[in-house]
């Protein structure tokens, strides 16, 4: 009879037979509280799973530090907990996991690998299968079938040396075969994501194929349990015939209802409703007791029905948010440990047996190894990406455990062999992460974009000049378009060259122990970049970091560098009202719909003066953002949003402040590249510090220009900085704003190419000398918006710091701020911090409607 139904019988009769009710009293009457007791099983059911969680979790403290995965920790805590360790000493097992405890604990460690194996079916996406239906046959059908025979031909002596001779040799050599052909590919996610893997050539491969393997691997699992449970050839075929029947009933109408009711109810808008809910658990538990009536078994049943639920509006991921957390923490434990008290090492007494144990190891990962790596280079990859791949789907995992669990409660293996194999599956899932870093190191890694944009790339002219990656700059006066260099001068040709961009959408998401974060991978938003791309015939490649959340400023400068970038674009946004959108799903553009803010401060709107959870938003995505600041090697730029909607069609209107320094010699090369669009025009306000009264005495100005300070950031992240200006440096950089200056606002401005002209041509420059600049640059934008409405401000971030009689630009930021109310709490120093002291200044008064702050690139601290 199939397990979880003799469980729930075996449960049900003893609740029934019991004569008297035995006392409750518990601790205060002298009671052991770990005793087992028939009335109050709950007591040494709470006591199991404190042990086996805080087993669990100790070990993965360990383990998560070498990038194994969890299933490590929850299967090697299941062994110790088993007779292996922990049974070995005197009264544990009798009194911590007593015989006529473990029913309870199977029954609800099956409730839960149902529940998982649902999880399973909704991680299953038939569109990665049909993109990539060559690679996933050819690579999945080669993993299945040589380690199939593989598994066949070592069974022959495992059987004749281990097995009891009452088992049926081919119901034996098929449970072995169905072994070693798995692939977990639950653990096979969550090893591509930590590795960040997933948007490699070898991550494309491997989830194709691993997709298909899992789907494959269910069946021949399902065929394995039937043949087992049947009392003939003709049973078994008749078990195995209605299992199909139900299993196209399943994904043809019933699917079809489930989509209907999404839609009707709308969960594929808002999430799942309640209503919608409570259907899909009743279909879950009525598909998990049909398959286990039939004998094949109930986890089949609860696959079956995550494979079949929609997958619009991020209706699967929304379910397994609901239900991961749950699986992960209490029931997958309980089943692992399950695992773990049926295993016992010391039955591996001999050195045959443990020979024995190390050929299954080695021919298991040999025969995965090299039928996933030959099929890999069939298909054209290179050696290394096709070994890699052979070596990923080497990984066993839970999947393995609940071949072999199946298999000894069918009486197939004994606990002999069953110890054997969980060995086995420990051993190569261990060695899978180690084994494809020293494969596929980061710096080998391949996109499988890079090809095609290697090939479509356009040479660069004898007269372009190549930049290394670590100087490189969009907006540079030599790199730019704009600027033309000596040697090009489009006054001297009849048609301008046409700059050429290309725009590479990177999209972040937080890695979590959930599996929904992997889920997250097929992000329809990457879908939008490339549309935008092709409406604006711009090319677009898109891009997903699943990574945790201290290293996404890493990867953002990683990515750059990697792809050659020349500017980074970070974007940060206004919260929006009663949203609870994290921090990092703001980072892409469009995320956010427009709406009402909940304050029309704009200082308090982008910052969450008076919200809790929007200020902590706002500290994180601070960090994130200054985190790419010092550790970007090019320009970051920081696009702004107040959530100032006001005058968004029609012309837009830049001021540029320009004090000086190389932030702000890079913002004035920005602003002139954007006025090549003629519905753009541009102020360049050049701010300078005029005479200041002290005491009734004119004294002259005393400015400073130090690029070199560091700053601390509250929250132990230190931001870039500039190579300490001595009194040469310092004068070189005066001089080179004074160049840049005189070449866009002076007379040279009328030797330049005609393209260059037009731009110039919409731009106005202006000389301020004033004693409070800042506060005269935000009164002119207050007057530029009562003529142009929308005004965006573009400012270099510089930390500069200028002096003059004691007046330090801190102190007059902080004057601004408390003019406006905005200097009370962590906020301001948040702000300045991040956008610099003009930018603070500007976002404090609410003047621009949006700002875009930039630094130039730099060497990141320590490097210098």
């Amino acid at each position: 009879m199939p397990e979880f139904a003799d469980s729930t019988i075996q449960l049900f009769g003893r609740f029934t037979k019991r004569a008297e009710v035995q006392s409750q009293g518990g601790l205060l009457n002298g009671e052991d509280p770990t005793a087992y007791n028939t009335a109050d099983p709950l007591r040494i059911w709470i006591v199991q799973v404190g042990i086996i969680i805080m087993m669990t979790q100790l070990l993965y403290l360990g383990l998560r530090k070498i990038k194994q995965p969890r299933v490590i920790s929850e299967i090697l805590g299941g062994i110790l907990l088993g007779p292996t360790a922990f049974g070995r000493i005197p009264g544990f097992t009798n009194h911590i996991f007593p015989a006529a405890s473990i029913p309870y604990l199977t029954l609800v460690a099956n409730i839960g690998l149902c529940l998982f194996l649902f999880i399973i079916g909704l991680e299953i996406d038939a569109s990665i299968i049909r993109r990539n239906a060559r690679l996933s046959v050819v690579v999945s059908l080669a993993g299945i079938l040589l380690p199939f025979g593989v598994g066949a031909a070592i069974s022959k002596p495992l059987y004749e040396h281990f097995s009891d001779s009452s088992v049926h040799y081919p119901y034996f050599m098929l449970f072995v075969g169905v072994s070693y052909s798995i692939t977990a590919f639950p653990v096979l996610c969550r090893i591509l994501t930590e590795l960040q893997l997933l948007d490699t050539t070898v991550g494309l491969i491997v989830l194709s194929a691993g997709v298909a393997n899992d789907v494959v691997a269910w069946t021949l699992l399902a065929l394995s349990i039937a043949l087992v449970n049947a009392t003939s050839g003709l049973t078994a075929l008749w078990t195995f015939l209605v299992c199909v029947a139900f299993a196209l009933f399943l994904l043809f109408p019933v699917k079809r209802i489930m989509l209907w009711l999404a839609h009707k109810t709308g969960s594929t808008v808002n999430g799942p409703t309640m209503f919608y809910m409570t259907v899909v658990m009743i279909v879950l538990w009525a598909s998990s007791f049909f398959t286990d009536i039939v004998g094949v078994n109930a986890i089949f049943g609860a696959f079956l029905v995550g494979v079949i639920i929609p997958r619009e509006g991020g209706l699967a991921i929304a379910l397994t948010e609901k239900l991961e957390d749950m699986v992960s923490i209490i029931f997958l434990p309980l089943y692992f440990t399950l695992s773990g008290l049926k295993t016992d090492l010391g039955l591996l007494n001999d050195g045959a047996a443990w020979g024995f144990m190390f050929v299954l190891a080695a021919l298991d990962f040999t025969g995965k190894f090299t039928s996933c790596t030959l099929s890999s280079r069939y298909l054209g990859f290179s050696w290394r990406e096709s070994s890699t791949v052979g070596g990923l789907m080497s990984c066993k995992g839970l999947v393995e455990l609940i071949v072999l669990n199946a298999g000894l409660s069918a009486g197939i293996l004994n606990e002999r062999v069953f110890s054997m194999f969980v060995l086995d599956a420990l051993i190569l899932t261990f060695l899978t992460t180690p084994i494809v870093n020293l494969l596929y190191p980061p710096e080998r890694r391949t996109r499988p974009g890079d090809a095609q944009v290697t090939e479509t790339a356009t040479p660069p002219d004898e007269g372009d000049k190549v930049v290394d990656d670590d100087q490189a700059s969009l907006v540079a006066p030599n790199q730019s378009p704009l600027a033309v260099p000596p040697a090009y001068d489009d006054s001297n040709t009849s048609s301008a060259r046409k700059p050429e961009y290309h725009v590479d959408a990177l999209r972040l998401i937080e890695l979590s122990q959930r599996t929904s974060a992997v889920m997250k991978s097929s992000d329809p938003l990457l879908s939008v970049f490339k549309m935008f791309g092709e409406e604006s015939d711009i090319p677009v490649s898109t891009s997903l970091a699943v990574v945790p959340y201290d290293e996404m400023a890493a990867s953002v400068a990683d990515h750059a560098r990697r792809n050659g970038s020349q500017l980074v674009l970070i974007p940060w946004l206004a919260p929006i009202a009663g949203s609870t959108t994290s921090a990092m799903d703001a980072a892409v553009p469009g995320t956010l719909p427009a709406a009402k803010l909940e304050s029309s401060n704009p200082f308090e709107a982008l910052f969450g003066s008076g919200s809790k959870a929007n200020e902590s938003a706002a500290a994180l995505r601070s960090q994130f953002i200054r985190g790419v600041f010092s550790q970007s090697r090019i320009d970051v730029a920081v696009f702004v949003d107040t959530g100032d909607r006001v005058g968004t069609r029609g012309p837009q209107h830049i001021l540029c402040p320009f004090f000086g320094g190389p932030d702000d010699r890079l913002a004035l090369d920005f602003v002139v590249q954007l006025c090549a669009n003629p519905r753009i025009s541009a102020t360049i306000v050049r701010a300078t510090m005029g005479p200041v009264e002290v005491a009734g005495l004119q004294k002259p100005v005393e400015a400073i220009i130090n690029d070199g300070l560091p700053v601390i950031s509250t929250i132990g992240l230190e931001d870039s900085i500039y190579p300490y200006q001595n009194t040469e440096s310092r004068l070189q950089s005066d001089t080179a704003d004074s160049v840049l200056w005189a070449r866009y606002a002076g007379l040279e401005k009328y030797t330049v190419g005609t393209h260059l002209q037009a731009a110039l041509s919409r731009i106005t420059f202006e000389e301020l000398t004033t004693p409070v600049p800042l506060q005269s640059l935000i009164q002119r934008v207050h007057e530029f918006r009562e003529v142009h409405r929308r005004v965006l401000v573009v400012t270099g971030r510089s930390r500069s710091r200028t002096t003059m009689s004691g007046v330090t630009r801190y102190e007059e930021v902080k004057t601004v701020a408390e003019k406006y109310g905005c200097a009370g709490g962590g906020n301001f120093e948040l702000v300045r911090k991040t956008v610099g002291d003009v930018g603070c200044a500007l976002l404090v008064s609410g003047a621009p409607n949006a700002m875009v702050v930039v630094q130039a690139g730099v060497t990141p601290v320590g490097e210098a």
